[in-house]
C-alpha cells in the first residue's frame, strides 16, 4: 500500500506482568476472526490490494478485541491500522489526537471515501458538537476524532458510554511519556480510558519512541498484555547529512542545495517564526520561490501555504516544527534543519517526513555551536529538576549524533534499540555519501573539524546495553513489497502529463474546497503518469482508486487525459514578480509605516525591520527619523560609542527595558553605514 521500502520485526503478544517488550516470535495465534476478508473494503474504499505485512496484523488484532502497541516510522501507513478495523467493524473507533487539522484532514479524506467520519472540538459551533454527539450516540460514525482535552472532560465520558465504541485509538502516543520529546500533561489524564471504559480495547501509535518511553506508554495507558508491533528504525532510501557551518555558510549551503533538487518538494526547519521569515525571503531574493509556515500566521494564511506546497504549486516551505504533523505529501525530497534539534526523537520524526515514495531522499542538517548554547540556555531555564534532567540527556545524546564519526542510520537504530549490524550504511556522510555541493568549501569559510564520540553511547545510559527488541534471531523479518504500478514500475513517467495532471488535481482542490492530497496521492499521481488509464475500469486498477474515488473523479480524469492526448499542456504558474527587498522598497516610497509593510507583507515587524536595517546598511534607503524616537535614537547611540556596533545583544541588555530590540536595529544600521560612509572618505 505504502511504497517506501524498510525492514521490520513483528514483536508478538506476552503475557509479562512486569510489560516487557524485548521477547520477539515468529508467529501469532489466530484472532478469532482471522477469516474476514480484508482485501475487498482495502479495495473498494482505499484503493489498495494488498497490505504491508504488519499492518493486517495490526488490523486483525484490533478485530480480535486486543490492546495494541504500534510503532512506525512516519508514513509507515499507521492511520489506516485503526480505520479500517473500524470500517469492518460496523461499530465506532474513537481516534484521539493532538491537532485539530490533522484530524480535520483525516476526516474529509474519509469523507472522500465513503467512510462517515466526524470531529468534535472547540471550533465547531454549539448546535453542531450536539449534532454530532447526537449522531454518535446513534452509531453514524465509523471514525470519531477527539483531543485529549476533550476526553477528559467530565461530561464527555457520559454521553460516550452511549457510543458503540469498537476501540480507542491514541495517536502520538508517545506524548503520554514524561521521558518523550513531546510529552503533553493532558495525555496523562488518557489513562482514565481504562476506568471508565475497561471492557474496550486501546491502541496507541507512535512514530518515535525509545524503549523507555514504550514502556512508559504501556504503563500509563494500563494495555492489558498488549500485541506488540515494532517497525524497524532504518529506512533505507534516506541520505542524512550533517555539517557544522557558520552563519553565512548555512544559507549559501542552502541554497546550493535547494537548487540541487530537480524535481519534487522539499521542507526546511528554521528554530524561530523570524528565521522562518528571514529565510523565505533570502530564498526569493535568489530567485527561489518559498513559503512560510509558523504558528504566528493567521489560520488561513498558514493553511493556504500548506495547500500551494502540497499541491505543488510552490516546492519549498519553510516551517517551524509547528508543520509536519501528519502531512500526506509522498514526494519530498529534501528535508533540511537550520538548527540542531531538541532530541534524535524529534529529528527523526521530522527528517522522515522525506521519501515516502521510496525513492532516495536527503535528511540534511546544517547547524552552528550557537544552536547547542542557545538550547542549553532554555534547558537552563526548565524549573522542574526530573524534566531538566531528562533535557540535558536527550542535549547530549543530540551532540553526540551531530558530533560522531560514526554511521548516522547506525546511531538512529541503536538510539531507539535496535541492532544495525551493518557498520556503514552507504547512506550518509559519515559513510563517504556526501554530495559534491555539501561536501564542497563555500567561499572564503574554514571547513569545520569534525569530532569524535563513540555511537555505541548513543541514546544508552551508563553502563546499559543496547535494547534486545528488534531483529533477533528468529524474529519474523519482512521487506515491505513495492506497490505495482508505483516505485517498482518499469513504466517512466511522463514529465508532461505529471505536470498536466497536478495542475488539474490543483484546480479540482480549490473547486471542491479539499486538499490536494484528497484528491489524489502523489504516488497515485505518477502511476497515472506512467500508465495513463482509457477506461473507469482501468482506472479502479490505479493504486489509490478505490470505488468512491472513482466515482467522484474517474470521468473527470478520464477527460483531463483526452485533453492531454489532444495536445493540452499546463499552464506556467506564475510567480511573485518582485523580491521582498524590492517591495519593501517600494512600499517604503509609498510612506508605508514599518507597521503596515509587515501587515500588507505577511510578516511579524521584526522580519520586515531586520530587512530595513539590511537595506540602510547598504545604502539603499535612508534612515527616517519617524521610525525611532529621537531622545531614544540618542541614548542607543550614546550606548553604542560605549559598546561597539558588533554585539547587538550586549545593547540591549545595557539599554532601558523599554527600548525596543528594533529600534536598536534600526539605530545601529544607520551608524554602520554612517562608519562606513565616513571610512571611505578618510580613505579617498
Amino acid at each position: 500500500m505504502y511504497p517506501y521500502t524498510v525492514g521490520v520485526a513483528i514483536v508478538d503478544r506476552t503475557s509479562d506482568a512486569n510489560l516487557q517488550i524485548d521477547r520477539l516470535a515468529a508467529t501469532t495465534a489466530s484472532p478469532p476472526n482471522w477469516e474476514a476478508d480484508l482485501i475487498s473494503p482495502l479495495r473498494r474504499y482505499w484503493g489498495y490490494s494488498s497490505f504491508r505485512p504488519l499492518q493486517e496484523r495490526i488490523v486483525r488484532s484490533l478485530l480480535a478485541g486486543h490492546d495494541t502497541c504500534v510503532v512506525m516510522p512516519t508514513g509507515g501507513g499507521k492511520s489506516l491500522c485503526y480505520q479500517l478495523p473500524a470500517l469492518v467493524s460496523g461499530k465506532t473507533a474513537v481516534v484521539i489526537s493532538p491537532l485539530i487539522a490533522l484530524m480535520q484532514d483525516q476526516a474529509a479524506a474519509l469523507a472522500q471515501m465513503g467512510i462517515p467520519a466526524a470531529v468534535l472540538n472547540s471550533t465547531l459551533a454549539a448546535d453542531a458538537q450536539a449534532a454530532v454527539m447526537g449522531k454518535a450516540r446513534a452509531g453514524e460514525y465509523r471514525l470519531l476524532y477527539l483531543s485529549p482535552e476533550r476526553l477528559v472532560r467530565a461530561d464527555t465520558v457520559g454521553w460516550l458510554r452511549q457510543v458503540p465504541v469498537a476501540f480507542f485509538a491514541i495517536d502520538e502516543a508517545h506524548c503520554i511519556s514524561e521521558w518523550g520529546h513531546e510529552f503533553r500533561p493532558e495525555y496523562r489524564q488518557l489513562s482514565r480510558l481504562r476506568t471508565h471504559f475497561a471492557e474496550h480495547p486501546i491502541a496507541a501509535f507512535t512514530a518515535s519512541a525509545t524503549r523507555q518511553v514504550r514502556h512508559d506508554i504501556l504503563a500509563q495507558l494500563q494495555l492489558r498484555n498488549p500485541d506488540k508491533y515494532i517497525a524497524s528504525f532504518y529506512r533505507s532510501n534516506l541520505r542524512y547529512l550533517v555539517r557544522e557551518c557558520d552563519g553565512g555558510e548555512q544559507m549559501d549551503l542552502l541554497v546550493r542545495g535547494l537548487r540541487n533538487y530537480s524535481d519534487g518538494n522539499m521542507i526546511v526547519y528554521a528554530p524561530t517564526i523570524a528565521r522562518v521569515e528571514e529565510t523565505v525571503d533570502y530564498l526569493e531574493e535568489q530567485g527561489i520561490a518559498a513559503v512560510p509556515y509558523h504558528g504566528k500566521m493567521e489560520t488561513e494564511a498558514r493553511k493556504r501555504n500548506q495547500e500551494r506546497w502540497m499541491s505543488d504549486e510552490v516546492r519549498v516551505l519553510v516551517g517551524t516544527i509547528a508543520f509536519g504533523l501528519g502531512i500526506n505529501k509522498a514526494t519530498v525530497r529534501a528535508v533540511i534543519h537550520l538548527a540542531l534539534p531538541k532530541s534524535i526523537e524529534q529529528y527523526y520524526q521530522e527528517a522522515g517526513r522525506a521519501g515516502r515514495d521510496g525513492n532516495s531522499a536527503d535528511c540534511i542538517l546544517l547547524w552552528q555551536q550557537r544552536d547547542a548554547g542557545l538550547l542549553a540556555f532554555f534547558i537552563g531555564k526548565i524549573a522542574d529538576a526530573a524534566e531538566k534532567e531528562r533535557s540535558w540527556e536527550r542535549y547530549h545524546i543530540i551532540r553526540r549524533f551531530v558530533d560522531s564519526d560514526a554511521c548516522r542510520h547506525r546511531q538512529i537504530c541503536w538510539h531507539f534499540g535496535e541492532r544495525l549490524k551493518r557498520e556503514e550504511c552507504g547512506a550518509c556522510d559519515v559513510c563517504g555519501s556526501a554530495p559534491g555541493w555539501l561536501s564542497a568549501p563555500v567561499e572564503g569559510v574554514r571547513p569545520k573539524r569534525k569530532r569524535f564520540a563513540p555511537v555505541l553511547a548513543s541514546g544508552l545510559r551508563m553502563g546499559q546495553g543496547p535494547a534486545k527488541e528488534a531483529a533477533q534471531p528468529g524474529a519474523q523479518q519482512a521487506r515491505i513489497p513495492v506497490e505495482a504500478g508505483t516505485t517498482s514500475a518499469t513504466a517512466a513517467v511522463d514529465p508532461e502529463l505529471r505536470e498536466y495532471l497536478r495542475e488539474w488535481r490543483r484546480v479540482t482542490a480549490k473547486e471542491r474546497g479539499v486538499s490536494a492530497f484528497i484528491v489524489m496521492h502523489d504516488t497515485s499521481l505518477d502511476e497515472l503518469s506512467r500508465r495513463p488509464p482509457a477506461s473507469l475500469a482501468e482506472l479502479g486498477n490505479i493504486s489509490g482508486f478505490g470505488e468512491r474515488k472513482v466515482e467522484k473523479y474517474g470521468v473527470p480524469i478520464l477527460e483531463a487525459l483526452g485533453r492531454f492526448r489532444g495536445g493540452a499542456r499546463a499552464s506556467t504558474l506564475s510567480e511573485k514578480t518582485s523580491k521582498p527587498a524590492d517591495e519593501t522598497l517600494r512600499l517604503l516610497a509609498e510612506g508605508r509605516s514599518i507597521a503596515e509593510i509587515a501587515t500588507i507583507r505577511g510578516r511579524q515587524v521584526r522580519t520586515v525591520v531586520g530587512m530595513i536595517a539590511n537595506l540602510v546598511e547598504k545604502g539603499e534607503v535612508e534612515f527616517q527619523a519617524a521610525w525611532v524616537d529621537k531622545d531614544r535614537t540618542a541614548i542607543i547611540a550614546a550606548a553604542c560609542a560605549q559598546l561597539g556596533l558588533e554585539r547587538l545583544k550586549l545593547l540591549q541588555e545595557s539599554l532601558p527595558p523599554e527600548i525596543t530590540f528594533e529600534e536598536i536595529r534600526l539605530v545601529v544600521a544607520r551608524l554602520r553605514r554612517s562608519k562606513e560612509i565616513s571610512g571611505a572618505a578618510s580613505v579617498a
